[in-house]
């Protein structure tokens, strides 16, 4: 597998919302509450992940264990449409504790671990990664 558009859309939003993830979480916790930045933040990553989820749809790899070139992680996108949409919905409801709880998951669940599933070494990037660092 090579560099596409498609990957550098993905990686360039998965990255970034693994960045911008953190704001839009800290800006309401604590005593000190940031409204404008929460939403402005959490509107950036909603936006990333959907743009990472979707081109995600775009990228397969016949090399892995595959359906039509679809790899487990792949099964990651409708989750994370499905809890993207949930998340709205119990926020829709006034229910911030759910969404905030749905929200948390999430960003542990799509941008950490699967970040950290991206970086195994018999994945793209993972052996982009690991052979500049001359473990490969």
């Amino acid at each position: 597998m090579q560099m596409t558009p498609v990957i550098a859309v993905h990686m360039t939003a998965a990255l970034l919302a693994t960045v911008t993830g953190p704001v839009a979480l800290w800006a309401r916790r604590g005593a000190t509450q940031r409204p404008r930045l929460h939403r402005a933040f959490g509107y950036a990553w909603v936006t990333l992940m959907l743009v990472a989820a979707v081109s995600a749809v775009f990228i397969r790899d016949f090399k892995l264990p595959n359906l039509a070139g679809y790899t487990p992680i792949h099964l990651l996108v409708p989750v994370t449409l499905a809890a993207l949409a949930w998340a709205f919905w119990r926020l829709a409801q006034r229910n911030i504790a759910a969404h905030r709880k749905v929200m948390q998951i999430l960003y542990f669940a799509a941008c950490i671990v699967t970040g950290f599933f991206t970086l195994l070494p018999q994945r793209y990037l993972g052996q982009l990664l690991w052979s500049q660092l001359g473990l490969l």
